[in-house]
């Protein structure tokens, strides 16, 4: 490839990478609003964030993203540039599964936990953030890492809104050089590194956080360990 060809590709990666981490971000705070809304004691509020939950999951990120880029504007007269679709869309589909993720590590929580709180005379609030967050964050991390992954994945899609990401890049090389193999083999390879580097900072975060609560991670398959309390004065 010359020259302004790679210098194309590099585009597309800087795009996806904006992508990522906009969208990345977005749904982290989507999971955690809405997965602890999914363990809040009004009933109302469960149901509202389960009913997210369930529409954002059962449907399709490409469809949203069309919605959100086609629908919108001429529904409400304003249009978002393809960055700030593309990550709407994304942050809310890919937030819907991490709600669960965080729903689920708070309910694996010990219940002595909570009823230590309770009798400890903690609010709701100080409950959830001295005692449940910071033994159910560590055992996010794993499932959050293969969901930032499907993430970078799913960032291709934005292509279809004409946005320059990697995978419109890619193919517009493509068309230049009329050589899909190489092509796509090298897109391939560049996916693969930046989700290796993703999976090893987020293997170091987990064993940062794990060691916050006692607890050092295998390298290897690991089996639950119970969690190591420690007394809250």
């Amino acid at each position: 490839m010359t020259s302004g060809l790679w210098e194309l590709v590099l585009k597309g990666i800087w795009v996806t990478i904006q992508l990522l981490v906009c969208s990345a971000l977005m749904a982290a705070a989507v999971s955690f609003v809405v997965g602890v809304a999914r363990t809040h004691r009004l009933w109302i509020v469960r149901f509202l964030a389960g009913f997210y939950t369930e529409v954002f999951r059962g449907t399709s990120a490409l469809v949203m993203i069309f919605w959100v880029f086609f629908v919108l504007p001429p529904a409400f007269g304003w249009q978002l540039v393809p960055l700030w679709a593309g990550t709407l869309a994304l942050g809310l589909t890919y937030g819907a599964y991490g709600s669960e993720i965080v729903r689920g590590a708070l309910s694996a929580v010990d219940p002595a936990q909570k009823e230590g709180g309770i009798a400890l005379s903690f609010t709701p609030w100080q409950r959830m953030r001295l005692i449940l967050l910071p033994q159910a964050v560590p055992e996010m991390i794993p499932p959050f890492s293969n969901l930032l992954i499907e993430l970078l994945k799913g960032t291709a899609l934005v292509s279809i809104m004409g946005m320059g990401d990697l995978a419109f890049s890619g193919n517009l090389v493509r068309l230049a050089l009329q050589e899909s193999a190489e092509i796509y083999t090298y897109i391939l390879l560049i996916y693969f590194a930046i989700a290796f580097l993703l999976t090893r900072v987020m293997r170091g975060l987990e064993k940062r956080l794990k060691a916050g609560v006692g607890k050092k991670p295998d390298s290897k398959t690991r089996a639950p360990e119970p969690v190591v309390v420690e007394a809250v004065r």
